[in-house]
């Protein structure tokens, strides 16, 4: 199993358009220790021929120009149309998740998993229609039961996915202020994957690019495992308001910081989780600056920041 990461930033990208913070004037600069990175995305294969869209970042044009291993290879088969993405899947309705569907709207044929939370605000937005739902499947997945998913035409794709709910929030755009603390924010509004070849070949790995906490359960879930891509969102919960480029948390936004008592770093140490990879990386993270002593810390904690390109193999 190839999983290739796509985009590592969080909502925005780095440098993120409007900000002008020391990570995003230095990426502009070109500055070989700040790397550009384009919005959170994964894509992952058994077979090496058909892929599986974790999230479609509204940078997905870009991200399919960038990897050799999306380019189409209609001409070998006989059509000049055709593209290796089978099938996406949707962890939330985030616009930085969803927007990136409309890239894929010129007639091709693949399925979209999600829940049905998730299916019900595509289907409220008319936008959406341009993937013609006699190409585009849209398929309802459920919390908590393993399964196979397929590209358009039925076939599998050689992966077992299970999807579970953790600690999180609803996209911004569809909070409800008069729903109480948690703006009307339900299970299905945050969702984590477990992703294994259907072969039972390999334990596979698990996608979080969302999670605003560590309870028991997740972390007893989580012991052991042989990889895991993690949000990376925020080195602090006060990040940004303290670089005046915000006003809100990490808390507040449904993220855990990496660093301090209450982080993800601190949480992951007792997992003895072999593989940890940071993903879903804001703008004014530090630790996206490769000689910043916060990079230096996560990577002593055995941490990996993800990069744009970056290849694993399970």
């Amino acid at each position: 199993m190839r999983i290739l990461v796509l985009g590592s930033a969080a909502g925005g990208g780095f440098p993120q358009w409007n900000c002008a913070c020391e990570g995003c004037r230095r990426a502009r600069s070109g500055d070989p220790a700040a790397q550009p990175r384009t919005q959170s995305s994964l894509a992952v294969t058994a077979d090496g021929e058909r892929w599986l869209l974790l999230n479609a970042s509204p940078d997905l044009g870009a991200q399919l120009l960038a990897n050799p291993q999306l380019h189409p290879k209609g001409h070998l088969h006989g059509s000049l149309r055709g593209n290796p993405i089978s099938a996406a899947l949707l962890t939330n309705a985030d616009i930085d998740h969803v927007a990136g569907l409309l890239t894929l709207r010129e007639s091709h044929p693949f399925a979209v998993y999600a829940t049905p939370r998730v299916h019900r605000v595509l289907a409220a937005n008319s936008v959406f229609n341009v993937l013609n739902p006699e190409l585009v499947a849209r398929r309802p997945m459920s919390l908590g039961e393993p399964f196979q998913p397929a590209g358009a035409d039925g076939r599998p794709l050689g992966l077992e996915v299970e999807a579970f709910a953790v600690p999180g929030k609803v996209a911004l755009y569809l909070e409800d202020a008069s729903a109480g603390p948690g703006f009307g924010s339900v299970a299905e509004d945050t969702v984590a994957l477990q992703i294994k070849p259907s072969d039972g070949s390999s334990e596979g790995f698990f996608y979080i690019p969302g999670c605003a906490g560590m309870p028991g359960w997740l972390a007893d879930r989580l012991h052991g495992a042989p990889l895991v891509l993690f949000d990376g969102t925020t080195w602090t919960d006060d990040e940004m308001i303290r670089s005046g480029t915000g006003v809100k948390t990490a808390a507040r936004m449904g993220h855990m910081p990496m660093a301090g008592s209450s982080g993800s770093m601190a949480a992951f140490e007792p997992l003895n989780v072999a593989r940890k990879i940071y993903i879903h990386i804001n703008n004014t993270n530090p630790a996206l600056l490769e000689d910043s002593p916060e990079r230096a810390e996560a990577e002593a904690a055995g941490w990996r920041i993800a990069h744009d390109g970056l290849e694993l193999t399970l």
